[in-house]
């Protein structure tokens, strides 16, 4: 990995506080490997996220960039942001501070000595890294973490966690089809069939300090259809021709 290679995706609806500091660590942090930190705002975006990223832009020049959104959903903003990313490397990531912003130097790191083709932080390397995490959510995660490592005879231990880095060239020519949570599984369960290496580093997971979930609880059972259907689909169909 070179200099400044890495492009990060910030999805905002209504995060303000939660990414300002999200953006100061990573580019605290990060400094010298990211090349541009794409926001991806919607129609529903609030007017105070968007003084905070017009703040940022201010404060930071053109390594903030700010995209509306075209295609609806979190699946739909992340999807069109890989096709925006100017990087080499691609890393997801939340705005709520769900996921740790100081974990990202790990995931670079990996990314840039280790011969892989992703890198994914796992909640679950060290049994049980949550915190303040709602505990009907967490059985159900466990269950639904032990199946689908069965279903695709892997180790990953977290495959539902949307907080990865990935050669961008990976990402750019899979025909990505979820639009809402389940993408997120989707990001795995595909470079998985293709025969991807991957990557797994720890983390803890915290609840976020604002604004509410745009996922809903029965919403997680549709995860399972995803599941099956890129486990049956031939691997040229998971692709874009």
């Amino acid at each position: 990995m070179s200099v400044k290679d890495v492009s990060i995706i910030l999805p905002v609806i209504n995060e303000t506080f939660s990414l300002e500091k999200i953006v100061k660590i990573i580019l605290g942090e990060n400094k010298d490997s990211v090349l541009e930190i794409i926001i991806m705002t919607a129609g529903k975006t609030s007017s105070e996220s968007r003084r905070v990223i017009e703040k940022l832009k201010s404060a930071h020049g053109e390594v903030i960039k700010n995209f509306e959104q075209k295609l609806p959903f979190l699946g739909g903003a992340m999807r069109d942001a890989f096709n925006l990313a100017k990087g080499t490397w691609v890393l997801m990531m939340a705005s709520d501070l769900e996921t740790d912003p100081r974990i990202v130097k790990n995931l670079i790191k990996e990314a840039q000595t280790g011969n892989y083709d992703i890198v994914t932080a796992s909640r679950w390397i060290r049994g049980n890294s949550f915190r303040s995490y709602n505990p009907i959510k967490f059985v159900l995660n466990f269950i639904f973490q032990k199946f689908f490592q069965w279903l695709y005879w892997t180790n990953l231990s977290d495959l539902t966690y949307g907080f990865r880095i990935f050669k961008t060239d990976l990402v750019q020519k899979i025909r990505w089809e979820e639009l809402r949570h389940p993408f997120l599984l989707e990001t795995i369960l595909k470079p998985l069939r293709l025969g991807a290496k991957i990557k797994e580093v720890s983390c803890k997971w915290s609840a976020r300090k604002e604004g509410e979930s745009q996922n809903t609880f029965f919403a997680n059972f549709k995860y399972f259809k995803i599941a099956f259907k890129v486990l049956l689909s031939k691997k040229e169909n998971l692709l874009i021709k």
